[in-house]
This record gives structure tokens, C-alpha cells and sequence, in this order.
């Protein structure tokens, strides 16, 4: 799996468990519309911090408790080539 891939699967997984559907949480993070698609679709596979943690306060948390979870935390950058 692609780090890209993670982030979007842990929004998706809040917005599921939250019963927040994606433009919702658009509307609720200040993000416009189609940042916060192309970040779900895998277009944006960088979004700034900004965006992150705008996103992050949607959902009632901070940046870096949005960003602590397993999946996250156990992925390697030993086999990624965008160094």
C-alpha cells in the first residue's frame, strides 16, 4: 500500500465511523471541495500539512492524533523511491 493510500483510508474510515459524508467534511474543514477529492481519489498524493490538519480539526482532533494510527505508524520508506 502507498502512503497516499493510508492517509485516504484513515479519512475515509473516520468519516464512515462519524457518519460524515466527504463534501460534509469539506464544509466542516474549510477544505474546498475539490482538494478534499483529490486527496480521496489518489490524485494528490502530497497534500500540505495545512490541509492535514484542517481536516484533523474537522474531526474533533489534533494533527498529530489524526496522524497516530497502526497503519501509519508501521509504514517503512525503506522501499519508497521518492528520495
Amino acid at each position: 500500500m502507498e502512503y497516499s493510500e493510508i492517509y485516504v483510508k484513515r479519512i475515509r474510515k473516520l468519516c464512515k465511523e462519524r457518519g460524515i459524508a466527504i463534501n460534509k467534511l469539506a464544509v466542516m474543514s474549510d477544505v474546498k471541495q475539490s482538494t478534499l477529492d483529490n486527496i480521496v481519489r489518489g490524485l494528490t498524493k502530497n497534500p500540505r500539512v495545512k490541509t492535514l490538519h484542517k481536516i484533523a480539526l474537522a474531526f474533533n482532533m489534533t494533527l498529530a492524533e489524526f496522524l497516530d494510527f497502526e497503519e501509519l505508524n508501521d509504514y517503512s520508506f525503506d522501499d519508497d523511491s521518492d528520495d
